[in-house]
């Protein structure tokens, strides 16, 4: 079928599978968070030089580049995001970029009509030959629900139903299949392009108003804000009860990182932001892909040093030792 051949529109192989190469079985892998970029001191970012901060992330070796979706400057929480839609952004860094991978953390699926999401993203994975992850939110902005005519109480509700609704369109041919909250297929019809391996890898972000076992089940893998030792250790054991004899999908987290000047400073909270040398923030890191933690991923947002350089240092430091001897940059 024409929906099933394979495009390549830079004329290259396809690298490894995306959500391998991020959250593959061995060690750990590192991405960002857009924008790249250092910006404590406003909720909006300039994205001055944004396109080439992301080839340089691709170039130090990070595993993906995440793109958060923000559809309303919402001045109470203070944060823009990268401005632009992520979905479209997705596709303009198809071009930019040429191994790396690209994922949403997450698109706010209540508020998206799952359709069109499942086209947009079938499409970015096309244009990127497969190096696409949908991640998938539920969104924690009260304030953006009322102007899309959405109930904040029933995101989870119709998180669930989008989310099923994602899949059929992208597994199946000429789907079938009635929602409440939003269409009926009917067979007679079949969403193009298909993903170009056969299954987009599509995550949790979030909890998205989900219990723990309907991530195991559901998610290809699962990405929080969780990230001390105990918490973890429970997350790990959670999954895996409830996948039962299936492997579990693999955990990671995001936060904010302020990478010192001082390599040897130590680990500091301070709220939701780690200010960490790198020496430090390498030993952390080992010691939590030790524990199970697949893949971590920063914001440089609060970064009192401009983002370049935290790329550069993490590239010749942390990234290669994180790597190991048997995984190749």
């Amino acid at each position: 079928m024409p929906g099933h051949t394979r495009f390549d529109p830079l004329q290259e192989d396809r690298g490894a599978d995306p959500l391998d190469a991020v959250f593959g079985t061995q060690g750990m892998t590192v991405g960002l968070i857009t924008p790249l970029e250092a910006y404590a001191e406003s909720p909006v970012p300039t994205l001055e030089g944004h396109a080439a901060a992301v080839r340089r992330a691709e170039e130090a070796g990070f595993a993906s580049i995440w793109l958060r979706d923000v559809p309303f400057f919402d001045p109470k929480f203070g944060d823009a995001a990268q401005i632009m839609d992520p979905l479209v952004y997705a596709g303009f860094l198809a071009a930019q970029t040429r191994t790396i991978t690209i994922g949403t953390a997450g698109i706010v699926l209540p508020l998206r009509e799952p359709i069109a999401v499942a086209k947009q993203a079938a499409t970015i994975d096309m244009l990127t030959q497969g190096r696409f992850i949908l991640g998938l939110s539920s969104g924690d902005r009260p304030t953006e629900y009322p102007a899309f005519g959405v109930r904040f109480d029933k995101r989870a509700d119709r998180f669930r139903e989008a989310f099923r609704l994602i899949r059929k369109l992208q597994d199946e041919v000429f789907p079938r299949g009635r929602t409440r909250g939003f269409g009926t297929l009917s067979g007679d019809l079949d969403l193009l392009p298909k993903p170009q391996e056969g299954r987009l890898p599509m995550i949790a972000v979030g909890r998205a108003g989900q219990t723990v076992p309907w991530i195991a089940k559901n998610a290809d893998a699962w990405i929080w804000t969780v990230d001390d030792p105990k918490s973890v250790a429970k997350i790990l054991n959670d999954l895996k009860a409830a996948s039962g004899k299936r492997r579990p999908p693999p955990y990671g987290y995001s936060t904010f990182l302020d990478l010192e000047r001082n390599p040897d400073a130590p680990a500091r909270r301070e709220h939701n932001v780690l200010r960490i040398g790198r020496k430090a923030l390498l030993a952390r890191l080992q010691q939590q892909a030790a524990q199970g933690v697949k893949h971590v991923a920063f914001n440089l947002r609060p970064s009192r040093r401009p983002a370049e350089r935290i790329i550069d240092e993490m590239g010749e430091h942390i990234l290669p030792a994180l790597a190991g001897p048997s995984r190749e940059r």
